[in-house]
């Protein structure tokens, strides 16, 4: 393969501040963890909610979430632990399953914005541009840690491997679709366009995280398809891409039966009558 342009991969995976070392994977993730959180308190500000409470949620969500990633990634991989199961704690280098992380993060953070009377389709909608933005910056942890590439590639953005971090059987070929990236561009893509359907649509509450699900299993999906690491497989297809199928349908189902189950409880409420306190609109139905 004839090497006529390619994006280099950083010499080191760690980031030197004088005697300090910080592992580029996990800055990363805190970067985009503070971001994430910054954008959600501000869309919850202008929703007239009190920020703090994306804070207090992202307390209990954000850990939750990455030991909910860890141990998706060590169940689906489990092979490549057999017989050295102690590094399944060395999250630094690499290793985080965003599926595991979605579960497990936005469960316990539903668990807790339902402990502070917050409206959880508000909440979900409020954190769906977020999200995507927060996967962005952390795939850059795997460019730093040059791993999670795709297949051989000679395109000018194809990014150059050196050769300790080629998997077997790949030693001769140089460049590889830079897959982190292709994620990453998607990530941010996904999140411009909730963004705009929030302003521009009238959606129920809701929709928007469940088209943030399907969105982002969709861009997983033909990213997965690009790569070569090592993969648990179902029937001969990677577990993650069994996963995206599943975040495709479940998201869109999930998109039809919020507007329908909210549109009848409105056609309820309105065919009540308003001489009863109880059928004045519910905030979870109102539209953003």
């Amino acid at each position: 393969m004839t090497l006529l342009a390619s994006l280099p991969s950083p010499s080191s995976n760690a980031i030197h501040i004088g005697a300090f070392q910080l592992r580029a994977y996990g800055l990363m993730i805190a970067i985009g963890v503070i971001a994430a959180v910054a954008i959600a308190r501000r869309r919850w500000a202008a929703t007239g909610g009190n920020p703090d409470d994306i804070s207090a949620i992202a307390t209990w969500g954000v850990p939750a979430g990455l030991v909910g990633a860890r141990l998706y990634h060590v169940i689906t991989d489990y092979r490549t632990f057999e017989g050295h199961w102690g590094d399944a704690v060395k999250v630094w280098q690499g290793g985080l399953g965003i599926p595991g992380g979605l579960v497990v993060g936005v469960g316990v953070g539903a668990w807790a914005a339902r402990r502070r009377g917050m409206s959880l389709p508000a909440v979900l909608d409020t954190i769906a541009p977020a999200i995507p933005v927060a996967q962005a910056i952390g795939r850059l942890g795997n460019w730093f840690n040059q791993e999670l590439f795709g297949r051989p590639s000679g395109l000018p953005w194809a990014l150059h491997i050196d050769a300790d971090h080629r998997p077997e059987g790949y030693e001769r070929f140089a460049t590889y679709h830079p897959t982190f990236l292709y994620e990453a561009l998607w990530n941010l893509a996904l999140a411009g366009l909730l963004v705009w359907l929030g302003h521009r649509h009238r959606l129920r509450r809701g929709q928007l995280f469940c088209l943030y699900v399907a969105g982002y299993g969709l861009g997983r999906l033909w990213v997965e398809a690009l790569r070569i690491d090592f993969a648990s497989r179902i029937l001969g297809v990677r577990v993650n891409i069994w996963v995206s199928g599943a975040a495709i349908i479940g998201g869109l189902v999930a998109f039809v039966v919020t507007g329908r189950r909210q549109r009848h409880r409105v056609e309820d409420q309105a065919a009540s009558g308003p001489s009863s306190p109880s059928s004045s609109p519910s905030p979870e139905v109102s539209t953003d």
